[in-house]
């Protein structure tokens, strides 16, 4: 297919690094055609090595959403699939050492931006009557854990996925979550470098090692594939088994 060609698109907002990139190159290899959202420059190398398109775009501005769908749209090109990974990570600090910026910052990015791509690409989604939305949440949204921002923004992102799913289910519109687990991306190595976290504390788990980037994407494939064309509304965490292993501290921890 030809560029000038109209396109049905799979687009991966925060596609330039990390779960995004890795969710990229994994649906690339199986025969879809990728379009990559993201604020970060490095994101149009990565998509001219996958022959994709580039969107510079941050997702913490609604207009920015709202002007590409509408673009992409008046292309002729459709996003079948969207894979919302854009997103911050946040320190472990106590909420009164935590910033409100920084909690406005990641609300807005995490939560906020996820929803509203949802919102702006689904639109065209049920007008054709099918597609597909992956989020990416994260197992602290399912634990108390000390981030005070990120866990309840992604435990509204495990939420807004059950409510969509319920909602655009009878237009054809599938959509689930996955919850990886710490995984090494760029942004967790740099702070492991910088000293903010103890990768053997990471690496608890009852597998005992950290999840790969590339495990979650494979996760993210099967949830927009054919086989789970009968799956909507649910969280899948991709954790090397973090959340099972946790209440066994209560017992000396796992054997």
């Amino acid at each position: 297919m030809s560029k000038n060609e109209s396109q049905e698109l799979c687009l991966i907002t925060g596609g330039a690094s990390g779960i995004g990139e890795a969710c990229a190159r994994e649906l690339f290899s199986r025969g879809y055609e990728i379009a990559i959202a993201d604020k970060n420059p490095k994101g149009e190398k990565i998509a001219s090595e996958l022959s994709g398109k580039f969107f510079p775009l941050d997702v913490s501005e609604s207009t920015e959403i709202d002007a590409l769908a509408e673009a992409i749209s008046n292309s002729g090109n459709f996003i079948h699939t969207l894979i919302n990974c854009a997103g911050i990570i946040q320190q472990p600090l106590p909420p009164e050492e935590l910033s409100l910026k920084t909690w406005d910052d990641i609300v807005r990015i995490d939560q906020r931006g996820t929803y509203y791509c949802s919102v702006a690409f689904a639109r065209e989604m049920i007008k054709r009557g099918r597609g597909n939305i992956v989020n990416i949440a994260s197992i602290t949204a399912m634990r108390s854990v000390p981030l005070h921002a990120y866990a309840p923004a992604k435990a509204a992102v495990v939420s807004m996925t059950e409510c969509l799913a319920a909602e655009w289910g009878r237009h054809g519109v599938r959509v689930n979550a996955v919850s990886p687990g710490h995984t090494l991306t760029p942004a967790l190595q740099s702070a492991i470098s910088a000293g903010e976290r103890d990768i053997k504390l990471l690496e608890e788990n009852a597998l005992g090692r950290m999840v790969n980037p590339e495990e979650v994407a494979k996760a993210v494939a099967f949830l927009v594939g054919d086989e789970s064309s009968a799956i909507t509304g649910v969280n899948l965490p991709v954790d090397c088994g973090w959340l099972v292993a946790g209440s066994w501290h209560t017992y000396g921890g796992l054997r």
